[in-house]
């Protein structure tokens, strides 16, 4: 079992891309041999007429993913079953309205912090910040507009491995109570592998904290097909985070043994969902962030997830010290799909990398502190494959 390491230094890697960038034509093709396309066409406008656009990348083998400049959300994971046959594989919607007014976090950028932090409130270096408190006694996804609600500035990127976008966007001082400026920049890059890398970066001009991720929605069987009760879901975790009624983590590291949370060999998402367990009835199902096991700051498994009608595979390798396990608790049929169904209980997944809930009032989990002249560097990985046909 590999302990946590309190406040440990916050060493990432990089992604490696052309330094190459791209003009903004309808469409921007990679000029490496073997490397993808980037597709740009407009996707409306916000409510207060900012314009927004849809980026496709796509490699050389015809898997694409596909996001929008508002909130970086990815809206579209083509990648093919058994068979050869593309399908999306996360929940999303058809309409830019109802990713402003009704969105769940599909597949969006979380800023500047990812999950939850309690009574919506932390000290750091003797000042306590107030945020709001949109979860709710406490702050989740970055406040009241986060990172996911905002439109991101694109610009595709020459790759020699596939297809590329770089997003930035700079959060002022001040912004949804927390301290300093920050700069962040996001690359989206989809290898000739089927990999779809995001590699996060940021820097501040004063102490601030920052927990960065991704909140896609996974369905494996395809985006529609129904539940993803018999995905077969392994996480490379001995121990989680415990929460109270309000999701908040406790401070103990528990051990996952003889719990609904032993994921180490395999298990079907939906074989103990409705256990009693008193923190699956917290959750209403799984909501909990879990201690991947690890060594280091450099990439490593996180979780493995094998769809049996699809034949596909996904794997998780990243560089950060957590991953939050959701298992769509909260979807109650109100919402209606890009493919036109309704959005139900355990119909999508998400796996969120991730520092751990609520670190900035846990001194003794992994520090999520960011100083001026220090550079965060973030990378995920989701490798998709299949079985045997």
């Amino acid at each position: 079992m590999t302990p946590i390491e309190p406040n440990r230094s916050r060493t990432w890697h990089r992604s490696v891309l052309g330094a190459a960038v791209l003009g903004m034509g309808v469409l921007l093709t990679g000029t490496s041999a073997g490397a993808g396309s980037v597709d740009k066409t407009p996707f409306g406008n916000t409510q207060d007429g900012k314009a927004v656009d849809l980026y496709t990348l796509t490699n050389d083998r015809g898997a694409s993913v596909k996001f929008i400049a508002y909130g970086g959300i990815i809206t579209a994971i083509n990648v093919p079953d058994r068979w050869g046959k593309l399908d999306n594989v996360v929940l999303g919607f058809k309409e830019l309205a109802d990713y402003e007014s009704m969105n769940p976090y599909f597949g969006a950028l979380i800023g500047r912090y990812g999950n939850r932090i309690g009574g919506a409130k932390f000290t750091l270096d003797g000042t306590q910040y107030q945020l709001a408190a949109n979860n709710g006694p406490n702050s989740l996804h970055g406040g009241t507009k986060g990172f996911d609600k905002v439109v991101w500035a694109v610009e595709p990127l020459s790759s020699v491995s596939g297809a590329a976008a770089r997003l930035n966007y700079t959060s002022k001082d001040g912004e949804e109570g927390y301290p300093g400026t920050l700069t962040v920049q996001v690359v989206y890059s989809l290898t000739n592998d089927n990999e779809l890398r995001i590699d996060y970066e940021a820097t501040t001009d004063k102490p601030t904290v920052v927990n960065l991720t991704s909140h896609s929605y996974f369905n494996l069987a395809g985006d529609g097909t129904g539940g993803i009760d018999d995905h077969i879901l392994t996480i490379n975790a001995d121990r989680y985070t415990p929460v109270d009624a309000t999701l908040i983590p406790t401070g103990q590291l528990a051990s996952v043994t003889a719990t609904p949370f032993d994921f180490r060999q395999g298990a079907p998402i939906g074989a103990r969902i409705r256990s009693n367990d008193p923190q699956m009835a917290y959750g209403r199902g799984y909501d909990h962030n879990f201690v991947l096991n690890r060594s280091g700051g450099g990439l490593s498994l996180a979780a493995r997830v094998y769809e049996p009608r699809s034949g596909r595979i996904m794997e998780i390798s990243t560089t950060e010290p957590g991953v939050q396990f959701y298992s769509g608790n909260f979807l109650d049929s109100t919402l209606v799909g890009a493919a036109g169904q309704q959005y139900r209980q355990t119909d999508g997944f998400c796996l969120e990398t991730q520092h751990f809930p609520d670190s900035p009032n846990k001194p003794s989990f992994p520090t999520t502190v960011l100083k001026p002249g220090e550079t965060l560097k973030s990378t995920t990985i989701h490798k998709f494959s299949t079985d045997a046909s």
